[in-house]
């Protein structure tokens, strides 16, 4: 399959306005795990044209349950078995890989160049730091956090709220590991779902 191949079936099906501003577009995913993961490949499956996967972790066997890795890639960096999954759905996608863990002494350099970020993180102290730093560094940012979604609740509680300006929250806002609920694969995926179309609908509807 010739890129040319690739872009025509992606226009046909998504048509040449709404193929251009997505395959034009970049989004950084801090954090690959349940969330990130997922929303990735969802974004990867959008036309999406250049992804920048940031995560510092390995994968584990107890990331199986939720997250979209295999056996294969088990002690490996996620950064880098993501990227093989994702050129394996879209191998014209421009990936850009940071195997780091985001501190505040990294962050501003991190994120300098991105428009839109989806905070992907399961420790709610690392969510805070990402979240009060880049709306602090960067107020023009899109910020899309993920926060409720573990358990087996009831789905539909899973919403997009858009908090101020350009901060969303997709989630519940309450069940959450602090709650000692197990993070499930089924409602994970809502939430992340939620994350990766709200991306979409802000490059749709404001181009960026």
């Amino acid at each position: 399959m010739t890129k040319s191949e690739y872009e025509n079936v992606c226009k046909k099906h998504f048509g040449d306005d709404f193929f251009y501003k997505l395959n034009n577009a970049k989004v950084a995913v801090a954090g690959l795990g349940g969330l990130g993961s997922h929303i990735a490949v969802m974004l990867a499956r959008s036309c999406i044209g250049t992804l920048h996967l940031i995560d510092f972790d390995n994968v584990d066997i107890s990331n199986l349950n939720r997250q979209e890795f295999y056996l294969q890639h088990i002690g490996r960096p996620k950064t880098e078995c993501l990227k093989e999954k994702l050129l394996d759905i879209n191998p014209f996608l421009n990936i850009i890989t940071d195997n780091i863990k985001v501190t505040v002494d990294n962050m501003e350099s991190l994120f300098s160049d991105e428009k839109i970020v989806c905070e992907a993180f399961d420790d709610p102290e690392q969510k805070a730091m990402l979240v009060n730093g880049l709306l602090s560094l960067f107020p023009d940012i899109k910020l899309i956090a993920g926060s409720g979604m573990a358990g087996c609740a009831d789905a539909n509680l899973i919403k997009t709220r858009k908090v101020f300006r350009n901060f969303y929250i997709c989630g519940d806002e309450e069940n959450g590991i602090k709650n000692h609920s197990p993070l499930m694969a089924a409602r994970v995926s809502v939430c992340a779902g939620h994350q990766a179309n709200k991306v979409i609908q802000l490059i749709l509807d404001k181009g960026v």
